[in-house]
C-alpha cells in the first residue's frame, strides 16, 4: 500500500490533470503524528473559484452504477477488519 505523501502527490496530480489546484493539500500534521498507520489527508482551503471548478469537474464525470460498484468495493477493502 502506496504511504500517505503517495497518495497526497498522486491526488495533486490528478486534479492539475483537469485543472484543479487545492493550494493547502497536504498530509494533516496531527494525525501523521500520530500512532495510525496512515494520516488524514487534509484537503484544505481553496477559493470559490477553484471551489466552482472542481464542482464542474466532478459533475461532468459519468457517474454509473459501475462507477457506485467500484467505489463500494475499493471502501470495502480499506475498512479494517
Amino acid at each position: 500500500m502506496r504511504s500517505t505523501e503517495e497518495i497526497v502527490e498522486s491526488l495533486r496530480e490528478a486534479l492539475g490533470r483537469v485543472g484543479v489546484v487545492l493550494p493547502s493539500l497536504c498530509v494533516d500534521p496531527v494525525t501523521a503524528a500520530g500512532s495510525e498507520p496512515f494520516a488524514l489527508v487534509d484537503l484544505g482551503r481553496c477559493n470559490v473559484r477553484t471551489a466552482e471548478h472542481l464542482t464542474d469537474v466532478l459533475r461532468a464525470l459519468p457517474v454509473g452504477e459501475t462507477l457506485r460498484a467500484r467505489v463500494r468495493q475499493v471502501n470495502r477493502e480499506a475498512m479494517p477488519r
